[in-house]
């Protein structure tokens, strides 16, 4: 059977300039920068509480320090130059002694739901029309963050012992026509497309489940892939910065660390944003032009 690109698609192929200033303007006028800043705002406060949470359940299964390598690794994808730093504040409170009772884990919990519950508040926005036709159960509201630290959690567990897997792939050596070669640039070249591959998988999945009502998983796989890339490339550039240019340590003293952890979030969350908003847009693009959506 023969493709066909529906009308909406066709326009965002002929009219990429007038699509992407349509988006910026449906950024702006859903004030998508106060809502990043407002997700930033309550990841910060979850962040520590969810790695401290998930490296408490999995130290059962996997050991600590391999564990906390492995955030130590993954962290400089979300917080670039700050992930050691964070683990300090993880491995203090592992460290403590400090017994994890009922209302210090209901206390980490709460905080751990702040993030996503503001994603939720902030995608009701940009996709109003999905709350038009379909409200979300009060229920499913309150269990989906936690579902999601849980899928968290599990994603964290197979990133470890996958990541084991490929740094002891570098150890091993290859003899082919006399000659040796060790396979660590393999190994470091998966590690890369792993964690590439794993943020896709989590921006996709926010996209298919934070906004109410039913969504292609191809439009949610394009603004994952999309939103990953862009943060990629954005990422590098505030790695650069951070190393090379930045002041931020002499200014701000001993709060450097939180400073930079929400300047780096509230970047992630307009990108996310961003994603979201070309969705919505051509969702509306697509009910406009009397098509499915493509």
């Amino acid at each position: 059977m023969k493709f066909k690109p529906s009308p909406s698609t066709l326009y965002v192929l002929g009219h990429p300039a007038a699509f992407a200033w349509r988006v910026v303007q449906g950024f702006r006028r859903n004030q998508g920068l106060l809502l990043a800043g407002a997700i930033a705002y309550y990841a910060l406060l979850s962040l520590v509480p969810l790695l401290i949470l998930s490296v408490l359940a999995l130290s059962l299964l996997v050991d600590q320090a391999e564990l906390l390598a492995t955030l130590r690794r993954y962290l400089e994808w979300l917080v670039p130059s700050q992930s050691t730093a964070l683990l300090a504040d993880v491995s203090g409170f592992l460290q403590s002694g400090i017994g994890l009772g009922v209302v210090l884990l209901g206390t980490m919990l709460f905080f751990s739901s702040l993030a996503f519950s503001a994603l939720e508040k902030a995608i009701a926005i940009i996709f109003p029309h999905r709350g038009c036709v379909k409200k979300r159960h009060a229920v499913v509201s309150v269990v989906l963050p936690y579902c999601f630290v849980l899928l968290l959690s599990l994603a964290l567990l197979a990133v470890t012992f996958a990541s084991a897997s490929l740094q002891a792939l570098a150890l091993e050596r290859v003899r082919l026509f006399g000659l040796e070669w060790t396979l660590s640039g393999v190994s470091g070249v998966l590690l890369y497309l792993l964690g590439l591959g794993m943020e896709v998988i989590v921006l996709t999945l926010l996209y298919l489940v934070i906004p109410v009502g039913r969504l292609r998983f191809f439009h949610a796989l394009i603004g994952g892939f999309s939103a990953a890339v862009l943060w990629e490339v954005l990422r590098h550039l505030m790695v650069w910065y951070f190393t090379r240019l930045s002041k931020v340590s002499v200014v701000y003293g001993s709060l450097t660390t939180a400073v930079v952890v929400l300047f780096c979030m509230e970047i992630a969350a307009t990108v996310w944003l961003l994603g979201a908003q070309v969705i919505a847009e051509y969702e509306r693009l697509a009910a406009e032009g009397g098509d499915s959506g493509g």
